[in-house]
């Protein structure tokens, strides 16, 4: 994304993936101000989600760094350092869930609600529904003029930038970006070359996205490991997320195989109405699909109904 760019805006950085603005941006930040606007959006602790095993990851600023380490010159603070943050890499470990929510907190124009896996339990014989959502927090104050250049900047990514020949043709406006995260380093004056690296080393592909982009209701980020660029592997999938979620659409079987294999793009074959899939082909009998609604959890739960009273899980 660094070749020829020339002098570019935030939009403009977002669309085309501009590492070098955000080498520069970080720099004028620094690591403080940074880990100050991202933490509240739920960067670097648990999003509280009733799973189990689920970590904080790691959002760093100068005090992390003096509590973490215990020689003095461990705990120096280097520019050089602030300059990787600014392209999420350096000491950012984010998960994907926290990608996700940041998302659905962003494009609700500073909404938070706790992530639940599952939006209400349903009782298939009384079809009484118990809600168990996650409850609201306290909204940021992101102003709309923000939140609007970002979102118009994100969907540029699907129309002029580096996920446009996935989304070619989509009948839904969407906005993403796509990220590479590194699962090595890659030492000074020297290329990334994946061709050379054993397959768990080879960089991991990642797409974070929302939709439709004028009233969003499904925020979702994608991670494929050691698969590369965010565009290879991780976008096309959120496309088909999306083409079912939005759409109504299920991927021909000829799609899922290149989808499955990593060479897919755009749709291809012939898709088939989501409603007209028996749910015996997708291996789930008992689970029920529905579409997720911000900025609740995508996620999918198989039941456990007790006998007398069966129920099942609406993600």
């Amino acid at each position: 994304g660094d070749h020829g760019l020339g002098p570019v805006d935030m939009r403009r950085s977002i669309v085309q993936s501009s590492n070098v603005y955000y080498y520069s941006l970080a720099n004028e930040l620094g690591v403080d101000l940074m880990h100050d606007q991202l933490e509240p959006f739920g960067f670097g602790r648990k999003t509280a989600i009733d799973l189990d095993g689920e970590v904080t990851g790691l959002l760093p600023s100068t005090a992390w760094k003096k509590r973490a380490y215990k020689r003095p010159e461990q705990q120096k603070w280097y520019a050089g350092e602030t300059i990787s943050l600014g392209i999420g890499q350096g000491y950012n470990n984010f998960t994907m869930l926290q990608l996700a929510s940041a998302t659905a907190t962003l494009v609700a124009g500073g909404k938070r609600f706790e992530p639940r896996l599952v939006r209400e339990i349903r009782n298939i014989v009384s079809q009484q529904a118990t809600p168990v959502s996650g409850q609201a927090l306290a909204p940021l104050a992101l102003k709309p003029e923000h939140v609007a250049l970002v979102m118009n900047a994100m969907h540029g990514v699907t129309q002029e930038g580096t996920s446009t020949k996935v989304f070619a043709g989509a009948p839904y406006k969407t906005g993403g970006k796509t990220g590479t995260a590194q699962a090595v380093g890659v030492r000074a004056n020297e290329k990334y070359n994946a061709a050379r690296l054993s397959e768990f080393q080879r960089d991991h592909s990642l797409y974070t996205a929302f939709g439709p982009l004028e009233a969003p209701t499904v925020a979702l980020a994608v991670i494929v490991e050691n698969a590369g660029f965010g565009s290879a592997a991780a976008a096309p999938i959120a496309r088909r997320v999306f083409d079912y979620l939005i759409s109504g659409q299920w991927p021909g079987e000829e799609d899922m195989q290149a989808t499955r294999e990593g060479r897919s793009v755009a749709p291809m074959g012939t898709p088939r109405r989501a409603e007209d899939v028996p749910l015996s082909e997708l291996g789930l009998p008992s689970v029920a699909l529905a579409a997720p609604l911000l900025p609740q959890a995508t996620a999918l739960a198989a039941p456990n109904p007790a006998p007398a009273a069966p129920a099942r899980a609406t993600p």
